[in-house]
């Protein structure tokens, strides 16, 4: 299916997501700097940390209510009011003493805003495609998400030092055009809506959810992806620490590559790679069945971050890193489609939003190896991340597959 042929909605979605994305990725990373350099770093970590909680739970919030009311209108409605929080945050940086106060109740909305209104973006794609096509679709987002936060870091460091206001007002201007565009080109196309079971809008919410938890399947999906991905977050994690402090410098010329450079060029190859082999990659496994194309992807992913944990040799690095992101490649389309067609239809924003419990779990393992690896050498750590990433792919296999299969014989 090429471009031209794809549905209205997902080229909105497409187009308007990788450009709020690009210039979002530009400032955002930047956060902590910004909260440390204004405030202290101690009143930065705390506040950072309470975003992260209040984006989890405003996120359910949000599955909930893209489930019972129409998706454009959620959509509308919260980027409308992001774009607000950014304009209020612009505003507050031009006095000669920036008004934290308001930039931080801005950020604080923001987050707000945006978690309420990304589930129903997520589960824009389900509406829109079939089973069919949802592998190609899920290929062609992963590739504008690390293409547009590629563009958004290039952004980001050579403005937000010298032009904080202006890649601000960007990111504002941006962020107006997106409801705009959603309110003329977005087309409803929600099939059915979740019924409210309780007049309490909590128990409501709660009995909501309980199915998704009752999904033992989908659980076990939820939870092997989190494994999986702890793997992936904790390069910026334990191993960017490691390569800080153990990384022997490797000088080119008058240029010296320490432990914190060898990070930078790790993640610049890793989005490299997948900008540069996307779509090569995915029209290469269309001709096998998803199951080994799956499991296949996860042994070479596994493999190249087992050796990225504890190598300490450039080129070991750069190579393995390198066959991390390919296996990467291989099964994440796979995973994203086959995870989508276990949604039900009513319940795709709630499905989506719990399903956010990945990433945020993810992050919690990757932040727990810093911790872990101050009392293990680096081939022990190796061997945890090993463990984690076999737990990881049993379940997400078996939630994926292992039922789906036992059901076919017995219908035989």
């Amino acid at each position: 299916m090429t471009w031209i042929n794809y549905p209205q909605n997902i080229k909105v979605r497409l187009i308007t997501s990788f450009f709020n994305r690009a210039v979002s990725s530009s400032v955002m990373p930047f956060m902590a700097l910004f909260f440390a350099h204004e405030m202290s770093k101690i009143w930065a970590g705390l506040f950072l940390i309470c975003t992260v909680i209040i984006s989890f739970f405003v996120n359910l919030i949000g599955g909930y209510i893209s489930d019972r009311f129409p998706r454009k209108r959620v959509l509308v409605f919260t980027s409308f009011f992001s774009a607000l929080m950014f304009l209020m945050m612009t505003m507050s940086l031009f006095p000669r003493e920036k008004i934290i106060w308001l930039f931080a109740s801005a950020y604080v909305a923001y987050i707000i805003t945006s978690s309420l209104g990304r589930p129903a973006m997520n589960a824009i794609i389900i509406d829109s495609t079939t089973p069919e096509n949802r592998k190609e679709v899920y290929a062609v987002d992963y590739w504008l998400i690390n293409l547009s936060m590629a563009i958004g870091a290039a952004l980001g460091g050579l403005l937000y030092i010298n032009h904080q206001i202006e890649l601000f007002a960007m990111l504002t201007i941006t962020s107006i055009s997106v409801p705009i565009a959603y309110k003329i080109w977005l087309i409803d196309e929600q099939t059915s809506r979740y019924e409210k079971q309780h007049n309490n809008v909590f128990l409501d919410l709660v009995q909501n959810y309980k199915v998704a938890f009752q999904d033992r399947p989908f659980v076990k999906v939820v939870l092997g992806t989190m494994f999986i991905m702890a793997a992936e977050f904790s390069l910026n994690s334990y191993i960017g620490v490691r390569l800080a402090e153990t990384f022997k410098g490797v000088r080119i010329g008058e240029f010296e590559i320490v432990g914190v450079r060898m990070l930078s060029i790790l993640n610049i190859e890793n989005m490299l790679l997948v900008v540069c082999f996307t779509f090569l990659i995915n029209k290469f496994t269309d001709r096998f069945r998803r199951q080994k194309v799956l499991l296949v992807g996860l042994i070479i992913y596994s493999v190249g971050y087992v050796t990225v944990t504890s190598a300490n040799t450039w080129y070991i690095l750069i190579l393995f890193n390198l066959i991390a992101t390919i296996g990467e490649l291989v099964y994440s389309p796979v995973r994203n489609a086959e995870q989508a067609n276990m949604i039900p239809a009513d319940k795709r924003g709630s499905y989506s939003a719990f399903s956010n419990i990945s990433f945020s779990g993810a992050d919690l393992i990757a932040r727990s190896t810093i911790i872990i690896g101050a009392f293990l050498i680096p081939t022990m750590m190796s061997v945890y991340i090993g463990v984690i990433l076999m737990f990881g792919i049993f379940l997400l296999y078996s939630g994926l597959f292992i039922r789906r299969t036992i059901n076919t014989k017995i219908s035989f």
